[in-house]
């Protein structure tokens, strides 16, 4: 879906760190919530169309959708992840 090339420079604009692509689980995840009209980005605006893939900043926080084959980069459009589950 994103070329390795691509990956490798692509970095959050808001601190820098690097991204890497989310696994099919967390897609079809943040799906289910946009499906069920739970979901709003960093902007807080209702997420209403499905996503093709995403890019999660290094620390798991946001996650920046994919559409078209595209990355949409922008911080008000990064979607929110919950914190990794402790052990």
């Amino acid at each position: 879906m994103i070329d390795q090339q691509l990956l490798e420079i692509l970095a959050c604009p808001e601190d820098k760190s690097p991204v890497t692509l989310a696994d099919e689980a967390l897609v079809a995840t943040i799906n289910q919530a946009i499906a069920a009209g739970r979901l709003t980005n960093r902007g807080g605006i209702a997420v209403s169309e499905a996503i093709e893939g995403g890019l999660v900043r290094q620390d798991g926080r946001w996650l920046y959708p994919i559409r078209d084959e595209i990355p949409i980069m922008l911080i008000e459009e990064a979607i929110a992840l919950p914190p990794p589950k402790a052990d």
